[in-house]
């Protein structure tokens, strides 16, 4: 209840900030310390993580308990892909992401946290590596650091961020902005619903996407199916994490 006070009073500021009247002149130097402050958390961004080793990246809800069965779905998942010569990316918050990264730190495998200021919700968890710790204050900074420097997407359960995380990402793929990697749901169950309403209404209703769309991802229940479906997926181009 304290932290929905607090969002929705943070939500009533921002509100009146964006119908104050501004100068032109406070409009353009807020504009340009803020095209700085971008620029900055690229090239931080870009130093950082251009020298890890292959990566996946792991989504999920940041509100995960650590006696919950996604938990420890999370953990193992993370642990089994640096047993595969991958390391591990998650958004370095609580619940699924903090699994995940303690499923590295439990392999030995590269862990890496790119966290986000937000009003709520967010802290770092301890099983990040040091060095690879990263703070945003950007979602679209932060975007561009998953999907270039991931070599594929494990999305557990969660809510409009995972969503989000997992749309972008599709949409990339769907229109050739990016290459193709393997993007693996896991927990049928969770995600039946929506994939039923993506199929039915999305695509054969509407004839928003195509057939072929659905077969952007693949659905999975348990560790083992998550870490095969990435490896097919590279061992068909005859690719393998360069170490």
């Amino acid at each position: 209840m304290k932290n929905d006070q607090k969002a929705k009073e943070e939500s009533e500021r921002r509100i009146k900030r964006a119908f104050k009247r501004k100068g032109w002149s406070e409009v353009k130097a807020n504009d340009s310390w803020a095209i700085f402050k971008i620029m900055s958390e690229f090239v931080e961004g870009f130093e950082a993580l251009q020298r890890i080793r292959p990566c996946v990246s792991v989504f999920g809800s940041a509100r995960t308990r650590p006696d919950a069965g996604e938990y420890k779905l999370a953990e193992e998942i993370a642990y089994q892909l640096t047993q595969n010569g991958f390391g591990v990316i998650t958004g370095g918050g609580p619940g699924i992401m903090e699994a995940a990264n303690k499923g590295a730190q439990r392999g030995g495998g590269t862990s890496v946290g790119l966290n986000i200021e937000l009003p709520f919700e967010q802290s770092s968890n301890p099983f990040i590596d040091k060095e690879k710790s990263l703070h945003f204050d950007y979602f679209f900074v932060r975007k561009v650091m998953f999907t270039k420097y991931s070599q594929g997407f494990v999305v557990l359960p969660g809510g409009f961020g995972t969503l989000d995380e997992l749309f972008e990402a599709l949409t990339l793929i769907q229109t050739q902005k990016i290459g193709r990697f393997p993007i693996i749901l896991v927990d049928s169950r969770y995600w039946q619903g929506l994939l039923d309403w993506i199929k039915s209404t999305m695509g054969t209703k509407h004839a928003y996407i195509n057939p072929e769309d659905l077969e952007l991802f693949t659905v999975v229940d348990k560790p083992q199916e998550a870490v095969e479906a990435i490896n097919a997926f590279y061992s068909r181009y005859m690719l393998k994490p360069n170490f």
